[in-house]
């Protein structure tokens, strides 16, 4: 009976094509879900796609929400789609804005009255739909977080609190979360004088950086600064918090290359951006590890608890990529960028053998106050969640894969 039984279980099995060499056959690129004849770029951005089949759901959630890692993510796609011309990319991120803004233009769980600066960065995708569709939808949901940018709480000196809830706090993140929006949005939509006005205030935010954040010795940035140093994780005479967060600052150097695309050549602040570039490529690579990758607190590596961490990692060779690519930082720093992508590579991908890719060593999130409280200490960077594929380190390996053509 038993011999029977097995029998007919093995005849099942072939009748459904499984056999013992299923381990050969999905090594077959033909046979993949993601072909491995790819580039990387393409080949995360399927894996990406496969992981979370609801664009609205790409950072773990259980339900939609607009959020910044969306944008961040949708938008590289979009560079991929129009190198590739793959229409199963495109019709995802469509998918996102058809879910997420209705046919009045507004925006599916977005409250202005937050200002928030997060809320800001899907706006980038929402920018390449319109930019293909031309919905009047979009363009209705886009002026909604210009509007917003206009309302935003300042510090006296006109630098956007990061959200309303912390109140007269400045954080790198906040700079990109914002600034590559608004200078896309005002080359896109706006006149030349409120063009102007947009661009100024985009160079005042970066210039305030440059004057708190920065630290004159190493030249890396510290990730908060509170003006009223009232916070129990602000420096009292300084207002800043404590450590060089890595992806903090790789927030920053995404910023400063991406506003560059848009900020007009002849405008004044230019120089000074790119001139803010230099200084944070050669600081960055000051504290590059010879994995070619860099540390969660960058000049700590050799402290107990530090480790590797890939969605910083990402956003540096991002930033040194596009800013030898384009002209803005001397060629040296190429090798830096291929060192580090080589370093991602070997420290922090993983391929599945159905072909699909992922991204190790993520720190999850990391931020400053709130509920629970985020004191900035050493200790809580490095235990901070760490997990696989956290779209802040997937979106910037798809750009960086796009700057070294990988």
């Amino acid at each position: 009976m038993r011999k029977i039984f097995f029998y007919s279980l093995s005849v099942l099995f072939l009748g459904l094509g499984y056999s013992c060499s299923s381990q050969k056959v999905t090594n077959n690129s033909d046979k993949l879900i993601v072909s491995n004849k790819l580039k990387w770029s393409e080949r995360m951005t399927l894996s990406e796609i496969h992981r979370f089949p609801d664009p609205t759901l790409l950072d773990f959630r259980e339900k939609p929400k607009w959020s910044y890692t969306n944008g961040l993510v949708l938008d590289a796609m979009y560079k991929v789609y129009k190198q590739t011309n793959n229409t199963k990319i495109y019709d995802y991120i469509y998918d996102f804005g058809n879910r997420m803004i209705n046919q009045n233009g507004e925006i599916m769980t977005y409250k202005m009255s937050d200002y928030n600066l997060d809320m800001i960065k899907s706006g980038d995708a929402i920018l390449d739909l319109y930019e293909k569709t031309n919905e009047e939808r979009f363009r209705i949901a886009l002026k909604t977080l210009d509007k917003q940018l206009i309302d935003q709480p300042t510090t006296t000196e006109g630098g956007y609190w990061h959200k309303k809830v912390y109140p007269s706090q400045m954080w790198l993140d906040g700079v990109y979360m914002a600034e590559p929006f608004h200078a896309r949005y005002a080359a896109t939509f706006q006149k030349e004088q409120e063009a102007n006005q947009a661009f100024d205030k985009i160079i005042v935010q970066f210039d305030l950086i440059e004057k708190y954040n920065r630290d004159p010795k190493t030249g890396l940035y510290y990730h908060g600064w509170d003006e009223s140093k009232n916070e129990k994780w602000a420096n009292k005479t300084s207002g800043l918090s404590q450590h060089f967060w890595s992806r903090g600052m790789g927030w920053y150097g995404m910023a400063l290359v991406d506003v560059l695309d848009y900020l007009p050549k002849n405008h004044a602040g230019r120089p000074k951006l790119i001139h803010y570039l230099n200084q944070y490529a050669e600081a960055i690579v000051k504290v590059q590890d010879q994995t070619g990758t860099w540390y969660q607190v960058l000049d700590q590596g050799n402290r107990q608890g530090n480790y590797l961490e890939a969605t910083g990692t990402a956003m540096f060779v991002y930033t040194l990529a596009k800013g030898t690519n384009k002209g803005y930082i001397p060629k040296k720093y190429k090798n830096n960028a291929i060192k580090g992508y080589q370093g991602i590579l070997d420290q922090f991908i993983q391929v599945d053998e159905n072909g699909i890719v992922n991204l190790t060593k993520c720190c999850s999130v990391a931020g400053l106050g709130g509920k629970p409280y985020r004191d900035g200490s050493y200790d809580y960077y490095i235990n901070e969640p760490i997990r696989a594929n956290d779209p802040k380190g997937t979106g910037p390996f798809i750009l960086a894969s796009l700057e070294l053509n990988k």
